[in-house]
């Protein structure tokens, strides 16, 4: 895996060897079969044995975790509701129906 991902590219140092594509393709075969090696020791050793602690047991949170999500959602509620307190919820239909009738009634004032 090093010799192909590392040594061998270090062939492309020589212009003798850059400039035949022949040797250019195969060298480039071999990077491709070092990139595929790679990933498959990554992929193979990692579902055969598993040595993350997390998942020796089942996963139950503490009541430390539990307080910490309810207190973010406590919050997230608080900040909409303050929200709302000092910023007026307007429908929008109603601001169009409004507008309407002022747009409706400026029409019926103008004296031209």
């Amino acid at each position: 895996m090093l010799t192909c991902n590392a040594f061998i590219p270090q062939l492309f140092w020589f212009k003798k060897i850059r400039k035949n594509i022949t040797i250019v393709f195969i060298i480039s075969i071999f990077i491709n079969i070092g990139m595929w090696f790679e990933r498959y020791v990554i992929v193979v050793t990692s579902l055969s044995k598993d040595f993350l602690p997390a998942t020796w047991a089942t996963y139950s949170p503490t009541i430390t975790e539990i307080s910490i999500f309810v207190g973010t959602i406590g919050l997230f509620l608080m900040g909409v509701l303050m929200f709302f307190r000092f910023v007026p919820t307007i429908a929008i239909s109603e601001v169009k129906g409004v507008l309407k009738e002022t747009t409706t009634l400026k029409s019926f004032t103008d004296e031209d």
